[in-house]
């Protein structure tokens, strides 16, 4: 079976129709005896929707800030208290930290972090400081090539050892102005704590490894 295409007009054809059928006729009365009804032609057209246009995404340079920068989506996986579950999350974690150095909101990345998490306070602290006044950053996207965690379902916490490559992070004031040096890129591993805490998964400590 051939499936309908909604992007054509489709019709309906009403064929000849025996000449003993009566029927009414448009102020005429019934035709005569041997002749046939009139088909008639119905059509019917699908209109297509138009796609919302979606603004396209621009990285940060030297001459202004990232615009349409994509916000990363938690992945289902990321919601349930496993071993799968803890590494999905701490991907995403890295994910939405990434997207903060890019953009500066750090909404998303500080309501899934512990207040109490130093090494991320001070990640924060360097973020409010490389935006405040209409500065902004060049580069610093994140990416986990390695992610593996030490799970252990009795544990209130569960470790996750990753491994975070950083591309390199230029600095720029209001003026367009160089503004400090280039951190250049990193490639480290570290431990992320986290806790399954009212169904969601929240850091509570990240650490470098020497």
């Amino acid at each position: 079976m051939t499936p309908p295409t909604s992007n054509f007009a489709r019709f309906f054809v009403v064929g000849t129709l025996a000449a003993a059928l009566t029927l009414t006729a448009c102020g005429s009365g019934q035709p005569q005896a041997g002749q046939s009804a009139s088909p008639s032609v119905s059509a019917s057209a699908t209109a297509t929707p138009t796609p919302t246009p979606t603004a396209a995404y621009k990285p940060a340079d030297a001459k202004g800030r990232a615009e349409n920068v994509p916000i990363p989506v938690l992945p289902e996986a990321a919601k349930a208290n496993s071993k799968e579950g803890v590494e999905a999350f701490a991907r995403y974690w890295f994910q939405v930290m990434s997207y903060a150095y890019e953009t500066g909101d750090m909404a998303g990345w500080s309501a899934m972090t512990s207040a109490e998490c130093t090494f991320c306070n001070r990640i924060k602290q360097g973020l409010e400081s490389a935006y405040i006044k209409g500065r902004w950053i060049v580069g610093g996207k994140m990416t986990t090539p390695s992610v593996d965690a030490i799970f252990k379902s009795e544990a209130l916490t569960q470790q996750v050892k990753i491994q975070t490559i950083q591309s390199q992070i230029d600095y720029y004031d209001a003026d367009g102005s160089v503004g400090q040096t280039a951190t250049p890129l990193s490639n480290s591993a570290s431990v992320l704590i986290a806790a399954f805490e009212s169904g969601s998964w929240k850091v509570k400590d990240l650490g470098l490894i020497r």
